[in-house]
Parts: C-alpha cells; structure tokens; sequence
C-alpha cells in the first residue's frame, strides 16, 4: 500500500510540475470600457464616490474581446469611429514562482496600445494584428508597497490600457483599405505567470523529402532570462499523433541570448501532414532552473511543397489543387472582436464548404484561426498588413518590418502556411504626395529578404502589383472576370495570359457581390452591356458603382442568381485547367468596409458567400457541389420565396450536388433523372425545364451516392401577375419568438401586386418601449437596406412593452405596425 501511495504522490508531483510549468489564464470578465479619451491615466484611478464630478466621464462594463466598433462600423447614418478609447480592471496577481516573471500577454489590439499599471505606463505596441508581451513584473511589485494597494484596491492590481485607432498616414493598413481599421481589445487578454527562466519562443523546423520517407526536424529556442541565469538543463521531447514520445534529447547548457539551436534529429517515415490527414505532432521542451520548469509545446506536421515553374502545386509529390477562399476577422454583432466559438464555427463551415487553403487577408490572424488551419487540413497565406496608399517613411517602413517579423517568428511552427504575404494592391496610390515605383519595389525586395532569412522553407507573394511581380516567388495578378471587368466565360483565356507571364502564379480574390435573399429571372442580363475581348483585371475605378465602362459591378442586379452563375462557371473551368495551381474566392464571409456606403447593405462588402452572421447564402452550396465528398444536394432558391414569369412558360429548375444521379419532383410529379456532369453548365448538368403552376410548387429532389439516397425539398410561390410602378408598401409582423418580432415591408403596385423586381433603399423606424436589432451588417439586420425582390425584414426586441414600427422610402408612403 506505501509503495502505491508512494507512486501516488509521485504522480501527483509531476503533475504538478508540469501544470505550473507556465500559468496562463484568460482575462475575459470584469473589464470597463470608455470610448474617447481621458486627460490622463490618472483619471481611470482616482478614487471616486458616486455622484461627484471625478464620476463622469462613465464607464461601460464590457467582456473581452471588445472593439471600439462592434456596430457603428455598419451604421449607415455615421462614419464608425476612430480614436482612443480605454480599458480597465483590477487583478489579483499571485505569481507561484520564486523570481518569477508576471506577464500579460495580447493575441492582438487596435491599433497603437499603451499598457499601465496604476498610473504608470509600462509597455507598449504599435500594430493591430500582431502578438505582443508586457512583463509588468517590477511595477506590481512596486505597487504593492503603495497604500492604496490596500486601502483602496483591497489587493487588488490596477491595469489600465488606451487602444487607439485613429487615421494615421504613417502606418498600415491604410484607411484607403477595403475593411475596418478596428480599435480595441478585439482579441484576447491572457495574464501569464513564468518561472525566473522559461521559453521565449521555440522554433521547429520540420521538413521530409517529397517522397515522405525521411524527415529531419531541428529545434532552436529563445529564452526570457532577464536576471542571466547562468547554468539550465533543457528537455525536449518529439510526440507522434497518437501522443507517444517517440525521440528525446537532454543536456545541461550555458544559458543563451538570442535564438539557439538545440536539437537536430532525422524522423523516420513519419506520418504525412495533408489535407485530408492532418497529421499533428507535438514538440515538447522543458527547461529546468532550480527545481523550476517551463515547458513549451508546439504541433507540428511533416510536409512537403512545391510550386512547380510554370505548373501545378505538388503536396507531399502528388499534385493538389488548392481550393481556397479568403477570411476577414469580422462578424456582426461584435466586428473584429469574435469568440474562439466563432472562430471555430466560421472554419468548421469553411472545411464543409471543401476549403483546402484559405488567404488571411489582410493581416496576422489569431493564433486560433492558424490552430484550426492546422488541425483542419486547410493551408494558408497569411501576410502583413502592407495594404493599399502608397509607401511612407521610416516609421512605416519600420512596422511593416517589424510586423513581418513578428507574423513569421509567432506563426512558425504551423504545418498549414505555405506562404508569407507581404503586400496587397501595392499600386494603389493615394496617402501620399509621392509615389514612387522605384522605392515601393526596393522596399519589396527589402521585405522579400527578411522573410527569406526568418523562414528559408516558405514562399513569399502579393497580389496585385504587377510591376513587383518579378520580385516574390508566387504572384497573384487582379483578375475579375465577370464582376468588375469582361465577361465571366473570360475567365480561363484571362488566366492563361496571366499564368504565362510569371513563373509561379496563383490566383487570389474572384468573384462578386451578391444581396442575400435577392434573386433573378434574367441573371445575366448585364453582361450584354459589357465590352468583352479587352481583359479581366481590374482597373482604377472598376470598383465604383459610378462612371465608367459598363460592368456587372455597377450595371448588374446584384443577385444571388447571377453570383451562382459566375462561381458555377469559374469552378467548372478550374478543374479543367491542369496547370493551374488553385484560386482562392474572395471572401468567405461578408465583412464591413467603410469605402462602400451605397452597397445594398450599407458599408458591407457582399461578396460572400456566408451572410456577416453566418447565415449561408446560395452560393456556398455550388462550392460543396464540386469540391466536397460527403454525399449533398440542394435546390437553388430556399431564399427565393416567389418566382414570377408567364403562364405556361417554363423556368429552369436548378440543383446543385455532389452525387452521381440526382431525380426532380414537382408537386409531387417525378421529372426525370439526370445524371451529374462536371463540365456541364450551369449545376452540373443538374437542371431541369418546368411549368410552374400559378400559386404554390413543391420541389423535391432525390440523390444517390455511393448507394446512399439523400433528398431537398423546398416550396416557391408563381406570380405571373404583371406589376407596374412601385406605389405601397405593406409592413406587417411575420413571427415572435421569445420576445422578439420579426417584421417584413412589402412594395407593391397601386393594385397591390407584389412588385419583384423592386430594389429600393428603404429605413425601418420605431419608437417606444422596443428596440431594432440593426447595425449587424446583413440583409435582416440593418435599418436601412435595399428590397431584395420587394421585401426587406428586421427583428425588434419587443422588452416586454409597445413600439411602433416604421418603414420609409423616396417617393412612397410610410407604413406603420402596433407591435
């Protein structure tokens, strides 16, 4: 029994050991936030009675993340903010370790951030996207011998901190870029508790031959020492998949600055990171001083890339076809400042979708998305944010080294990054009184250096600066076919120049927008109005709904029909395009951008292909249907409640799926079986000719795969009522659910006949006891937005009282509700 308690207690000891090896805990609750400025740090400190004057300006109780912009980036009546706003809260500091070190440690803040303790600033960091660390050791040691650390914060430690993200010319991004330069605490806060010398940093270089036979692995490391320890004994472990240590190195060294390599070792036949089977190691190194440890662990993964010159990409010696889209860490409700939940949720869809590489654009993402990246299977460029304006002086210079700098060292050891971004639409003048090719394509080479320097085993590339092109090793030039410039059946004849022209080229950022739920008889009207034969890039201007050459950006109906045909079409062309390295769909998600305030929804860029709150729009299912494996099927037009055409005329019927056959129903009548044909357009060869009847059709659909049977069903309205001029609107409430109502404006004629093709700009009012659930930058979440075929609809939280709801728009009358 001794011997077993003995074996216990030992146990228990390693535990321990290892679990305050370096504490980490995440400072989510008990924050205040005051938008604005104060006169000084002193003003968040002072002690305040209730009432008196040193109780205004009034703090907010908020949670973390935050950002300064949660709604106001999408409110269509006001420019969103930027400037200072503060943050604040007390913490009980009890450090475990002897000498320790005591720090807090920011996944990234917007965008200049000062750090105090008390009234005294002790670190900070300019830069929105990158990590950065503030050892406040010393200076809460200090204050613990203040009398108010008892008297007045009973204990507690005082923390303060100003994010600001006010415009300024000498620093990136630019606010000519097309998104948000958020301010705020938008990612997590952790406070971090280390023994007097723990890891800096470890760097893992993890490599194997194309064939995957052999692999090396070498370990280099970075100290935090400040006190200079001398003697350290170092440990590190390699762990297989499956968790079981199956390589270990120990030795007692000389403590070291800088970075050192400690380990070098070969790996036999390791299990291949890929795709599909991401296979993740874990690189273990514990440093031990004085009977104190820090360990730190890594997941890595053995793979083996290659673009080929003037060819395919190769992953792990087979040739992969990377089918990509783009994220911006935006969502509604909270802008940049999402959950690890969120996060989570957005990449599980985009794995669904059958996203096997993705572009972070345009800046360091959270370590969680790169995390996810890894353990999903989804490669990734990820680049500075070097975007847009032109190209400042020293200070700019230095961040974006500095950035670029960071983003390598913090993201190293991520099997899913092939690529480090060091630009986008670098051509793009504007901040600047000078612009200069000549000095943007030196600070190019600059950047291209460094990166090769901090991580030889990675490729660099930026996209859309064609005269730095010949500068990074992959190049992504502009090509729009069928949005902004040409025709969408352009596409490959407009890639195959652009190919021929660089030795390494991928394609980043296609597509277009689309107003959710607004769809179209006659989707690709437009493109009669475009010149075609002149190219697909974008030009200056292209991206204006004002002037110019016609194009479907400015002259097309911005329908969700018309964007499925577009994705349809390029999808269809880059499976038959052996020499394509893959393309990435710009973007996954809509996201808010301040340079877009006429788009249907205000300030939302709407090329996604998932709604800001998640909600999927048609187009993420044409995805699936080429590039996903689990047996799918969808009708075209869940969000399209009312067709409209002739009696008796036939409409196309549309399904979109991955299996081999798929069988139509029409009101309870089978059409026929078709079978799938990927080089059949539109859906595939999924597509059936239908006399709707007037009134209600119900739609099924039957599919097989792989002896599996799935099936879709949906119900449309058929209107072949004629309307004419828009004259009424119609505001009734649709639904209430746990105190919220959802309420709809229809436009009519003067008869009353549902006009559908009606895209007018309409404003949503209440007053009284509710209150409208807007600023959220979607089609059902913004007080002012265009009709989507005549309606528009909107939640108000009714708080247990009376409201009136309003609608207004040009020329038509107001309607009104009781709710």
């Amino acid at each position: 029994m001794k011997k077993y308690r003995l074996i216990l207690f030992l146990g228990l000891l390693i535990c321990n050991q290892y679990l305050f090896a370096q504490q980490k805990q995440r400072l989510s609750g008990n924050w205040e936030y005051l938008k604005g400025d104060l006169g000084g740090v002193w003003e968040a400190v002072r002690p305040v009675k209730e009432g008196n004057p040193e109780s205004v300006p009034f703090w907010q109780k908020v949670t973390l993340p935050h950002c300064f912009n949660a709604t106001d980036a999408v409110d269509p009546d006001v420019n969103y903010y930027q400037g200072p706003g503060w943050y604040r809260t007390q913490l009980t500091i009890a450090n475990p370790y002897q000498k320790g070190r005591t720090l807090l440690h920011f996944e990234g803040a917007g965008q200049k951030t000062q750090v105090y303790i008390y009234n005294k600033k002790v670190g900070e960091h300019v830069g929105g996207y990158d990590e950065f660390t503030i050892d406040i050791t010393d200076e809460v040691e200090a204050f613990k011998k203040n009398e108010v650390f008892q008297k007045e914060f009973k204990g507690k430690i005082p923390v303060e901190i100003r994010c600001d993200n006010s415009r300024d010319l000498e620093m990136i991004p630019s606010s000519l870029s097309d998104f948000n330069v958020y301010g705020g605490l938008y990612r997590y806060v952790n406070l971090v508790y280390t023994p007097q010398v723990s890891l800096d940093k470890v760097f893992a270089d993890a490599s194997v031959d194309a064939k995957g036979g052999s692999g090396r692995l070498t370990v280099a490391a970075r100290l935090l020492n400040p006190d200079g320890i001398d003697t350290i004994s170092v440990k590190i472990n390699l762990k297989d998949p499956q968790g079981n240590v199956i390589s270990s190195w120990k030795k007692e060294i000389r403590a070291f600055t800088g970075d050192k390599v400690l380990w070098d070792t070969v790996v036999k036949n390791p299990k291949l990171w890929s795709t599909d089977q991401p296979n993740l190691y874990t690189v273990e190194t514990i440093v031990n001083v004085k009977s104190e440890t820090s360990v730190h662990q890594e997941k890595i993964g053995f793979r083996n890339f290659e673009f080929v010159k003037k060819g395919p990409f190769m992953l792990n010696g087979k040739r992969m076809l990377l089918r990509g889209t783009h994220r911006h860490e935006d969502h509604a409700g909270v802008a940049q400042a999402m959950t690890e939940d969120m996060i989570k949720q957005e990449m599980m869809m985009m794995k669904d979708m059958g996203v096997n590489f993705i572009r972070l654009g345009h800046y360091q993402q959270s370590r969680i998305v790169l995390d996810l990246c890894d353990s999903l299977g989804i490669l990734v460029w990820e680049e500075i944010p070097w975007c847009r304006g032109g190209l400042g002086g020293d200070i700019y210079k230095d961040q974006a080294r500095r950035m670029l700098t960071n983003m390598i060292e913090q993201h190293y050891n991520h099997a899913s990054i092939i690529i480090w971004g060091l630009g986008n639409e670098n051509d793009w003048p504007g901040d600047f009184a000078e612009f200069e090719k000549d000095k943007i394509r030196a600070f190019m080479k600059e950047l291209n250096d460094l990166s090769h320097k901090l991580d030889p085993s990675r490729k660099t590339a930026i996209r859309r600066c064609d005269f730095c092109k010949d500068i990074v090793d992959v190049y992504s030039p502009s090509i729009w076919a069928g949005w902004y410039r040409g025709i969408y059946t352009e596409y490959k004849e407009a890639s195959k120049k652009e190919f021929e022209s660089v030795d390494h080229f991928l394609h980043v950022e296609w597509g277009g927008d689309s107003h959710a739920g607004r769809h179209s008889e006659s989707p690709d009207k437009a493109l009669s109005l475009v010149k075609t034969g002149v190219g697909a890039d974008e030009r200056e201007g292209d991206a204006s709904l004002y002037g110019g050459s016609a194009r479907v950006s400015k002259d097309g109906d911005w329908s969700e029909s018309y964007i499925v045909n577009l994705i349809d079409w390029h999808l269809k062309e880059q499976e038959s395009m052996p020499w394509l390295t893959g393309t990435a769909y710009w973007p996954f998600k809509d996201f808010s951008t301040p340079i877009r305030p006429d788009n249907p929804v205000p300030y939302v860029n709407q090329k996604g292909v998932v709604e800001r709150d998640f909600t999927k729009k048609e187009s993420y299912y044409v995805f699936q249907a080429y590039w996903t494996k689990m047996p799918m099927v969808h009708i075209y037009g869940h969000s399209w409640p009312v067709r409209w055409g002739d009696a008796g005329e036939e409409k196309m019927v549309k399904v979109y799926s991955n299996c081999d056959e798929a069988e139509l129903f029409v009101n309870s009548k089978s059409l026929g079986k078709k079978k799938r044909n990927i080089k059949s357009f539109p859906a595939l060869g999924l597509r059936w000719m239908v006399k709707l009847n007037e009134g209600t059709n119900n739609f099924k659909v039957v599919a097989t795969k792989d002896g599996k049977t799935i099936t879709d069903e949906i119900s449309q309205q058929y209107q072949t009522a004629k309307w004419t001029k828009p004259a009424k609107m119609v505001l009734e409430k649709v639904s209430e659910k746990e105190g919220v109502a959802t309420i709809q404006v229809k436009l009519t004629d003067d008869k009353g006949i549902l006009c559908l093709d009606a895209a007018n700009y309409i404003t949503f009012g209440l007053t009284g006891d509710g209150s409208l659930v807007d600023d959220q930058g979607t089609s059902s979440g913004s007080r002012k937005v265009q009709l989507s075929n005549g309606h528009a609809i909107i939640s108000v939280k009714l708080n247990g009282g009376k409201s009136v709801a309003s609608v207004k728009a040009t020329g038509i009358p107001s309607a009104f509700i009781e709710l």
